[in-house]
């Protein structure tokens, strides 16, 4: 018996003698680097665990932004399209709650289909470029029909730095203000939207817009520093070319 116990006894330190040997060459390997090694595959030989056990997991991250960006994202700016075309339909024509609500039927190519409104493509493809443009247009869609506040809340919902929406959805705001009784925040959103993209056409019709918003609160003095601006850098356009008008019945009502 006793011998049997000291064999058993040189097996298992033979064993964990060999086990510590490996253990200690592999370290031995994971810590020898070829000197020669630059740049990536440096980098790659030292972090060569990491990056073992993480590359799945990076796989998959570039994976799903490959599918979001060039697949699932393409298809659902298609379909926002195909929706909004029969809702810009209707706001050409000024039917606005329809525009704005949709619920009428149409005949497609593939049949009868129920037209989907701005607010419903705004809230089911927000994440598209046609999704933010329908921000844009059920706010004006609002605005349209009376609805104010919901037409502000749609319009700052609106984020793309368009050249011409851009300054148009700031208007409109301003707009809506005004019907508030908001003058202020008015004259705010006619400023921000006259300096949005300095241009012949939307500067000066907000610049005016603003004055106009001025005079309301008897700041003439305001207005009048507006209307030489339209003098100034837009006299050449018809708004502009009306300025020195503009400047001489503000500064009687001023009585300057």
């Amino acid at each position: 018996m006793a011998e049997t116990k000291d064999e058993t006894t040189v097996d298992n330190t033979e064993l964990n003698e060999q086990e510590t040997a490996e253990e200690t060459i592999e370290e031995t390997e994971e810590r020898v680097i070829d000197p020669n090694l630059t740049g990536i595959q440096l980098f790659f030989e030292k972090n060569k665990k990491a990056i073992t056990y993480g590359g799945g997991a990076l796989v998959l991250l570039i994976a799903g932004l490959v599918y979001w960006n060039f697949i699932y994202l393409p298809e659902k700016e298609n379909e926002a399209s195909n929706e909004a075309m029969w809702a810009q339909k209707f706001f050409d024509i000024d039917s606005f709650k329809v525009a704005l609500n949709g619920g009428v039927n149409v005949y497609t190519a593939d049949g009868q289909k129920m037209v989907m409104g701005f607010e419903q493509i705004s809230d089911e493809y927000s994440m598209t470029k046609i999704g933010n443009l329908a921000n844009y247009y059920a706010g004006i869609c609002y605005l349209r029909t009376g609805k104010f506040e919901e037409a502000i809340a749609k319009l700052k919902n609106y984020s793309i730095n368009d050249e011409i929406i851009a300054p148009l959805a700031n208007g409109a705001i301003g707009d809506a203000n005004l019907e508030l009784n908001n003058v202020d925040e008015a004259i705010k959103y006619y400023l921000k939207a006259a300096d949005k993209n300095n241009n012949d056409f939307t500067t000066p019709y907000f610049l005016k817009k603003a004055a106009f918003a001025y005079e309301l609160k008897a700041k003439y003095q305001e207005a009048i520093e507006i209307q030489n601006r339209l003098d100034k850098e837009y006299g050449k356009t018809d708004i502009g070319k009306n300025a020195p008008k503009e400047i001489a019945r503000l500064t009687a009502l001023a009585g300057l």
